[in-house]
């Protein structure tokens, strides 16, 4: 079976904003992207369907050897889940993970800052939700920012991604009400591995986008 290769992340909002069309001028409908490469994913959607566009700040928690693979994730609202099993083959001490949870704490915190100002997030209660990132790997970073939306009652989650691994779309299905991913390769590899253009976000340019 083949699959597509996005040009870039712009190039991946506008093929997914065609499988939500549905969506389209509903009242209440917020597009949230994750930081830093959703965002530019969800602007596309959120232009397409005519809603706003908003950012849920969520780190990702890296193996030290290994920062790509996630052990875990933290969100805002003092969310904290983890992958139990590259956890355990991290085979950290208390004070270790407690360390790079501090780290990836103030790195959440300095975004928020930046990104929002003092502007307040958008009210999620009663409202639909897109939630979009450019792709899920282990899909501990989608799956921390589920648990944080469902603490703020929304209408309904839908998870929006271009690209996932079977076990990532597996774990999402299971937590969003629904979920909508454009290919689900057998051999998934890395996120980066289906953009032919994969250039990290700066800050700047979702502080643009937000703007």
């Amino acid at each position: 079976m083949s699959y597509m290769i996005f040009k870039n992340r712009v190039d991946a909002g506008k093929l997914l904003a065609n499988k939500l069309v549905h969506f389209k001028n509903q009242p209440g409908l917020l597009v949230l992207g994750l930081p830093r490469g959703g965002v530019p994913v969800a602007s596309e959607i959120a232009r397409e369907l005519q809603a706003q566009l908003d950012v849920l700040i969520v780190r990702k928690l890296g193996h030290p050897q290994w920062p790509e693979l996630a052990i875990g994730a933290i969100a805002t609202g003092d969310i904290c889940i983890f992958n139990h099993y590259t956890l355990q083959s991290a085979a950290l001490n208390d004070a270790q993970l407690n360390a790079i949870i501090d780290r990836e704490k103030n790195e959440l915190n300095r975004r928020e800052k930046l990104y929002r100002g003092n502007k307040p997030p958008l009210a999620i209660e009663g409202n639909t939700i897109i939630l979009v990132d450019d792709g899920l790997a282990t899909g501990a970073t989608m799956a921390a920012a589920i648990k944080a939306l469902r603490q703020k009652k929304p209408k309904q989650i839908i998870a929006a991604i271009p690209v996932s691994s079977v076990d990532a779309l597996r774990r999402i299905q299971e937590l969003a009400d629904e979920v909508i991913c454009l290919q689900v390769p057998a051999e998934f590899s890395a996120v980066g591995c289906w953009y032919h253009e994969f250039t990290q976000t700066t800050d700047d340019e979702v502080r643009a986008l937000l703007g």
